[in-house]
């Protein structure tokens, strides 16, 4: 990434991301996700310094400045722990970035400093609203984080029907996308992962619950709007932490340990036929990324040479 222009500590922070989502098996999200950043027509405009617009101590408002993602919003979570940290609870609101990776790299990073965090994603348009052809709504996540006695529970679902940095990876690949998860720029249902690209994807919920999908969706436009007094005209996008500490409400000990009793109550209860065990959210890929951590992860051979190219850009220049 240093290759791609950014300096040392953002391509840390952008390295830091993308291989913990491998390695959490979220390979989308992974390395392939670096070529997307390259590939962004935003890459290309000119960036500014993270800055402070609004400042009340506990509340902040936060200019991206056209920086990716995944270094405007690791700014904006250390922005959170600070202040939750200094006045118990913040609202930390963010416009003007894009691609911000997975939620749950933010929301884990924030329960691991002991605070409740809630975030929320107003993203560009790729989804049709329930009912319709055309996309009007983002993939729009939330997630969520908690402090516990052992690792965070993390929990961190989009509002789409499928994942719009899985539907770039596979358009990448020419493979193919499940049935019933997006329209063709007809409004046709399509597996072909271009032909979604050019249309839409569809709530979460199937033909019949995606209202579901769709009303989340919508909130989190909402959430995001309270960052659109710094954002271009034509963007819908913004991003929200809300964080605060336990210890507001009970001793922070007695807080991890009632999270996770809850959590052995769950998985202590009696199981369908053909059930092995039921898993908390997040928990697969903790196991995942504690496995790969010694295994080592795999990359598509197309992707590896592509990021082999990028890196040449810096190493070409003397780096």
């Amino acid at each position: 990434m240093r290759g791609a222009g950014y300096d040392g500590d953002e391509a840390r922070i952008l390295a830091l991301h993308v291989m913990d989502a491998a390695l959490c098996g979220y390979e989308y999200s992974g390395l392939p996700k670096l070529l997307n950043i390259v590939d962004d027509p935003l890459f290309k405009a000119p960036r500014r310094p993270f800055s402070i617009v609004k400042d009340s101590g506990a509340a902040v408002l936060l200019d991206g400045g056209n920086n990716t993602g995944m270094i405007a919003l690791h700014r904006a979570a250390e922005t959170a722990i600070e202040r939750a940290t200094t006045h118990g609870l913040t609202l930390v609101c963010l416009a003007n970035s894009w691609m911000s990776g997975r939620s749950a790299h933010y929301c884990e990073m924030i329960a691991r400093a002991g605070l409740v965090v809630i975030h929320t994603v107003a993203a560009p348009e790729l989804v049709a609203p329930f009912g319709g052809t055309r996309a009007a709504l983002g993939t729009n996540p939330i997630a969520f984080g908690f402090p516990t006695a052992d690792e965070p529970l993390v929990i961190d679902m989009g509002t789409s029907a499928f994942m719009g940095t899985d539907l770039q990876f596979r358009d990448r690949l020419g493979a193919r996308i499940p049935d019933g998860v997006a329209l063709d720029l007809d409004g046709v249902p399509t597996t072909d992962a271009g032909a979604a690209m050019r249309g839409a994807l569809l709530p979460f919920g199937g033909p019949d619950g995606g209202y579901k999908g769709f009303g989340l969706s919508l909130a989190m436009d909402a959430l995001g709007a309270l960052a659109a007094g710094i954002r271009p005209k034509d963007s819908i996008s913004g991003y929200m932490f809300l964080a605060f500490k336990p210890d507001l409400f009970q001793p922070m000990d007695d807080y991890r340990r009632e999270i996770t009793k809850r959590i052995e109550t769950i998985k202590a209860t009696p199981r369908m036929e053909g059930v092995q065990e039921i898993r908390i959210p997040g928990e697969r890929g903790q196991a995942e990324r504690r496995r790969r951590l010694i295994e080592g992860i795999e990359i598509d051979t197309e992707i590896f040479d592509a990021l082999n190219n990028l890196a040449r850009g810096h190493l070409d220049h003397g780096g």
